[in-house]
């Protein structure tokens, strides 16, 4: 087999395929007929990315085309292959793209197809910390379907968020492996140029993390093989279209693996008949390194399991969840205090309660806590990685936290053997890894004797009271030292956070005292402190100190920065943000909207739009990314008059906030039940229908100064 020669075949059938699907389509629907995929500001993400060029109409697409014809030259140097590849990447777009003109959900069960920009950005955070080490394709059909879960199984275990495409699909569901995006398993489509959709969450990553400019394809192709850390596997008989398929993922920075013979390009295009070696093969050929804790649980751990759901027919036990009393609390001791690694069970395990049905236990989990270095203020924060170390159990789920837990247990869990006193271990072994510079001394105490659960709760809920007393005498003011997190600089380069008292990070993840610890617990890592000194405008929010780091940190991309106003110098955004608000000027006001909404804000745009904008470390005065509890901070847009400047939000997000910000309002103005003047999605979208209910409401923002 000529490689070069199977590469432009490939990418000529590609082309063929694309120009006869949209002459059929522009026949039956005319050239002006509209084309998109949902959910995304980036029209066709990898033409757009290439060329720079929005495709709006099917006419557009055959402009598309001619650039594809364009990258293929049959010429036999490496260059021409892989831009003939990156033809086949472009076609099958089009290609993709044309069946979502045919139908509104060209996709169904199990298969995913277009993956939106939404969940894109919800995958930033453990994309960036690593929870998500790489990205794997697996493409074609495996030897059997034992070969294919061992595969897919394997890279679930170690974190990977793993597409499918092709048989291994069915493969897949043979074997009885779970998928679903909260598995991070996600089959995209049978046909190989469905292997396209897992490419456009590449090329988003680099225009929605890394600020790319539409039509910088050489910075495209920089930022996609240094930051995008996805490979390929492709298995079975390789036809011309998936090798062309191939060389588009290399142009890329995407490494192929194969199980057939073929003509190997060293940490680029290689050979692995012992499908026992091809993960570990893939992984060292995209650079990939996986820290394993080594946890003596009977069923898998890893950060993959994160988002699975146990429902009732699947459950075996559970705790909590207005069912029975739940809670869990870290207390800090002395060294002389704790015993290393003792986990006790006070009351019956899952396995000693006779039940007709689910077994329900009240349940409190105690973690004692001793080190030299551990600090009271580092309570909740290990407190809180109880919800991640518990969800990464293969089929245990953990909603909640302090007396709100829940926690249910999987029939699949418990024939393997998962008993209670294996959270133990867990929490103890995740302790000691991911907190060893403050924790020397870690023990467990599992609780399900209904009375001394009772018992035991009072100290517990005392502990919270104090945590929050201590959180609410935590201002801006009131410490010496804020902090920067670069945390997102592997996809954002130009993008630095800086968290205090009362600006948490954007992606709602890191508060200051997370920052804090962080600190502690890695002295030379993402958070590094900011003495504050001098303030150079405090009603703008504009320290010396903090633009001096940020200007260090992002290398002179941003070099003022204020931490108190939207209008200028806002602080930049990655594009994981929670939230992103922006400037309604006829209301004198702002709008909030979350990721999770996918209708039309007041100001006329989703907000995948008004992300586009933002997001890459960029400044936009007007727009910024922010977390869902930045909202109820006094410090909310404090420059431009304060959080009463917020007019519109959707309804499940003002629901969320309003306690809260129900009670930084009335502290800053005395007005009552602030929430209730702000206008939703279930009262009007529209400029005019925003007002009229802003006028009939007395919204304050009506009467304020003037903010543009």
């Amino acid at each position: 087999m000529n490689l070069y020669n199977t590469i432009f075949n490939g990418s000529e059938q590609a082309l063929a395929a694309a120009k006869g699907m949209l002459a059929e389509s522009i026949e039956k629907h005319g050239r002006d007929h509209k084309v998109a995929f949902p959910d995304t500001a980036y029209s066709l993400p990898c033409i757009y990315a290439a060329t720079g060029q929005k495709m709006n109409t099917l006419a557009d697409l055959e402009a598309a085309l001619s650039i594809v014809e364009s990258l293929i030259n049959r010429t036999h140097l490496l260059e021409h292959a892989l831009n003939s590849g990156l033809a086949t990447a472009l076609a099958a777009e089009v290609i993709e793209a044309l069946k979502y003109v045919d139908a509104e959900a060209p996709y169904s069960e199990p298969c995913a197809g277009h993956i939106t920009d939404p969940i894109i950005r919800s995958l930033g955070v453990p994309l960036v910390t690593g929870d998500i080490p790489g990205v794997a394709v697996v493409l074609g059909e495996c030897p059997d379907a034992e070969t294919a879960a061992n595969v897919i199984k394997d890279y679930q275990s170690k974190g990977l968020l793993t597409f499918l495409v092709g048989k291994v699909i069915d493969q897949a569901i043979e074997a009885g492996v779970k998928m679903g995006l909260e598995l991070r398993v996600i089959p995209l489509g049978y046909e190989v140029t469905s292997v396209i959709h897992v490419v456009s969450v590449a090329i988003r990553a680099a225009l929605i993390f890394g600020g790319l400019t539409p039509g910088d394809l050489a910075g495209l192709l920089d930022y996609t093989a240094k930051r995008v850390p996805a490979f390929v596997n492709a298995f079975g008989p390789l036809s011309e279209l998936i090798v062309s398929c191939g060389a588009g993922a290399i142009a890329l920075g995407f490494p192929v693996i194969t199980d057939q013979t073929v003509l190997e390009v060293p940490m680029n295009l290689l050979t692995q008949k012992d499908y026992s070696k091809f993960v570990a093969t893939s992984l060292e050929a995209r650079g990939i390194k996986i820290k394993v804790t080594e946890i003596p649980i009977p069923v898998s751990f890893a950060a993959a399991f994160e988002g699975e759901r146990i429902r009732k027919n699947d459950m075996f036990a559970e705790f909590g969840g207005n069912k029975t009393e739940a809670w869990e609390l870290v207390v800090k001791k002395e060294l002389s205090e704790v015993e290393d690694h003792k986990i006790d069970i006070i009351g019956p395990n899952i396995d000693e309660v006779e039940a007709d049905g689910v077994v329900r236990l009240p349940l409190a989990v105690i973690v004692k806590i001793a080190g030299k270095a551990m600090e009271d203020d580092f309570e909740p924060v290990l407190e809180r990685r109880f919800h991640y170390f518990m969800n990464y159990i293969e089929g245990i789920m953990h909603v909640g936290q302090r007396d709100m837990s829940w926690v249910r247990i999987s029939k699949d869990a418990y024939e393997k053997g998962f008993r209670l006193e294996h959270i133990g271990e867990v929490l103890y072994a995740k302790m000691k890894d991911e907190f060893e510079s403050v924790v020397d001394k870690c023990e467990i105490t599992i609780i399900t004797d209904a009375a001394k659960v009772s018992e035991l709760k009072g100290e517990a809920l005392a502990r919270y009271e104090a945590r929050d007393e201590r959180l609410a005498s935590l201002v801006d003011e009131s410490v010496d030292t804020f902090y920067s997190c670069n945390l997102c600089q592997s996809f954002a380069p130009a993008h630095v956070c800086v968290v205090t008292p009362e600006r948490l990070g954007l992606c709602g993840a890191v508060s200051w005292l997370d920052a804090k610890a962080t600190k502690e617990l890695d002295p030379t890592g993402p958070c590094q402190p900011i003495v504050k000194g001098e303030c150079l405008d405090d009603r703008n929010g504009i320290w010396a100190s903090v633009n001096e780091t940020v200007s260090e940190i992002s290398q002179g991309a941003v070099e003022n920065v204020t931490l108190y106003s939207i209008l200028e110098d806002p602080m930049t955004s990655c594009g994981c943000f929670e939230c992103i608000c922006g400037i309604m000027p006829e209301a004198n006001g702002f709008v909030i909207v979350n990721r999770e909404f996918s209708g039309i804000t007041p100001v006329g745009m989703t907000f995948g739009e008004l992300a586009s904008m933002t997001g890459g470390g960029v400044q936009t005065p007007g727009f910024m990314g922010h977390g869902r509890h930045f909202i109820s901070s006094k410090k909310f847009a404090y420059a431009e008059g304060g959080p009463e400047r917020i007019v519109w939000m959707p309804k499940e997000l003002k629901e969320y906030v309003a306690e809260k910000l129900n009670a930084s309002v009335k502290e800053l103005t005395g007005i009552e039940n602030f929430t209730d003047m702000i206008c939703d999605e279930t009262i009007a979208n529209d400029s005019e229908g925003v007002l009229a209910f802003l006028e009939e409401k007395g919204h304050p923002a009506l009467s304020m100064d003037c903010v543009m």
